[in-house]
């Protein structure tokens, strides 16, 4: 910091500070966006199924539409479990195939990145 000696060169170095102030609130701002964004339930998934890529080392699609698969399979099993029900099981089918075909598309922020 410079020493200060007159009221103008006071109020520049306040302006700067305010806008340097401004700007790392935004840049907060955006920190928090990210986080919420990467806690939502179905970007934990995501991002789960593309460590076990990354650490396993599945490359190919079949791998992943495999794991997308079983994703979608445990969903409909911890949502409806073992039923008689018609309705429940046409429901579960229904979002196995939603989870399933969530889980298997391109994350957004990987699509930025690239």
């Amino acid at each position: 910091m410079e020493t200060i000696y007159t009221i103008d060169s006071l109020n520049q170095m306040i302006e700067q500070l305010e806008i340097r102030q401004d700007a790392e609130w935004c840049a907060i701002k955006d920190e928090i966006d990210e986080i919420k964004e990467n806690l939502k339930p179905l970007n934990l998934i995501r991002n789960t199924v593309e460590e076990i890529n990354e650490t396993v080392g599945f490359k190919s699609n079949l791998a992943q539409s495999a794991i997308s698969i079983g994703i979608g399979y445990l969903a409909k099993r911890f949502v409806v479990g073992k039923s008689n029900s018609t309705f429940k099981n046409i429901f579960g089918s229904l979002l196995q195939l939603v989870v399933t075909n969530l889980v298997s598309k391109p994350h957004e922020s990987s699509k930025e990145a690239s």
